[in-house]
């Protein structure tokens, strides 16, 4: 995590200490326009199902936020699905910074939405 920012370290923190709490599948965390923090895990329920970084957009979202600055998810993948990119790129448009990594927090790639 060394070439992460604080700031972005902070986010891995929470995404990791959320999905190590709830045991789900997935951990992310978004950090909005004012700074503002939000960590999630995995909904898997027979009715509902959205992944951590689907609930951390909607959090943002129904908490009034304005958009987004960066956004962390943890997970087993070998790559970040594309719909929470598009969930990503939708709310805060092009150019959010969203870092893929382990359930462990190791970041393996940073992309771009």
């Amino acid at each position: 995590m060394s070439e992460l920012s604080a700031e972005d370290k902070k986010l891995v923190t929470l995404a990791r200490a959320t999905r190590a709490r709830t045991g789900a599948a997935e951990g992310a965390a978004v950090r909005d326009a004012d700074g503002r923090t939000y960590a999630a895990a995995t909904v898997d329920l027979p009715s509902l199902q959205v992944s951590a970084l689907g609930v951390c957009v909607a959090m943002a979202v129904a908490s009034g936020s304005k958009g987004l600055e960066a956004a962390v998810v943890l997970t087993a993948s070998d790559a970040a699905a594309e719909a929470d990119l598009s969930a990503v790129r939708d709310f805060g448009g092009t150019g959010v910074v969203v870092h893929r990594g382990d359930v462990k927090g190791m970041i393996a790639e940073t992309l771009s939405s």
